[in-house]
């Protein structure tokens, strides 16, 4: 161990850099720390890893960051709701950050020569799984869930915080990066689900208090705010299968009580031409490559919807 005076002065250094830094995580975006200040910290620290104290470093370490986690990140979600609380992860996740950023300097005489040889890992790993571990997968479901009613309510034509839902996106790419747990993919699949349902049950409310042109041209509307909202805050590879799952559900799903609905009274029964217009309709892809574009696409269905074939 270090003599008494050693030890206690080394520990005083040590506490005061940690006090510092937990300042950032606590908002403190202006805290800095002078070249003394920065070389005493690792001077003190890379001496006393070298005097057999390395476990007791990396303890404290990770003591460090359980303390910020549990006394500044965790309250700081009590009461936070909707976009609120997506904000208030991102600025914690980066006030994390940049803490442990400082903290890493201060131990990197661990962890260059003990830490890898320990843990099998960076102090950074040890950081960014602490977050994950403490907040991330406690509070992942409420995020997932929280952006999807982001995502409902900009459908239902409020204003959203979309900023912060891209944010969060990415969030939980670098979560992936960091555990190799599929967050996004996870809520992407969860996404997909909701979204069948909401249009599933637009399409009935639609198609019941309209006429047939009504139904096509609010799906046209549809379809278009789906594609721009995909593009402004999801991540790339998503928007086609939205649009995908939204087709399903206004078209595929829906084509024979349109059918139905549509009929012209002065027409008689829906011919065998008629049908299969309709089929073709249905078939139609709007792939990559495709020269069919939305609107063309919804136009050839409205149109031979509306078509009565001669006799």
């Amino acid at each position: 161990m270090l003599e008494h005076e050693e030890e206690r002065a080394m520990k005083m250094v040590l506490e005061d850099g940690i006090v510092k830094t937990k300042k950032i995580m606590e908002g403190n975006q202006e805290v800095n720390f002078t070249i003394e200040e920065y070389q005493r910290c690792v001077f003190d620290l890379h001496s006393a890893s070298y005097r057999n104290n390395s476990h007791w470093l990396l303890e404290r370490f990770v003591k460090s960051l359980e303390e910020s986690i549990n006394s500044v990140v965790l309250p700081s979600f009590v009461d936070k709701h909707d976009a609120l609380l997506l904000r208030e992860l991102i600025l914690m996740w980066s006030n994390y950050k940049m803490m442990t950023k400082w903290l890493c300097k201060f131990f990197e005489s661990i962890d260059r020569h003990f830490v890898p040889n320990i843990c099998y890992c960076s102090l950074n790993d040890i950081s960014n799984n602490n977050f994950h571990d403490l907040v991330f997968k406690e509070f992942y479901v409420k995020f997932q869930d929280v952006a999807i009613s982001l995502i409902n309510q900009e459908r239902m034509g409020l204003h959203i915080d979309c900023s912060s839902l891209k944010n969060v996106f990415l969030l939980f790419m670098e979560m992936h990066k960091h555990t190799g747990i599929a967050y996004y993919e996870g809520f992407e699949s969860v996404l997909l689900e909701e979204t069948s349902n909401y249009y599933c049950q637009m399409a009935q409310q639609w198609l019941s208090l309209g006429s047939p042109a009504d139904y096509v041209q609010k799906v046209y509307q549809c379809l278009e705010q789906e594609a721009e909202r995909a593009e402004r805050y999801m991540l790339s590879g998503t928007p086609p299968k939205l649009l995908k799952v939204v087709k399903q559900q206004l078209v595929y799903e829906i084509l024979d009580k349109l059918v139905e609905k549509q009929r012209p009274e002065n027409c008689g029964l829906v011919t065998d031409f008629y049908q299969e217009m309709l089929s073709k309709c249905a078939n139609m892809t709007l792939q990559e490559g495709s020269s069919w574009t939305t609107e063309e696409w919804l136009s050839a269905l409205l149109t031979s919807s509306l078509v009565c074939p001669s006799s």
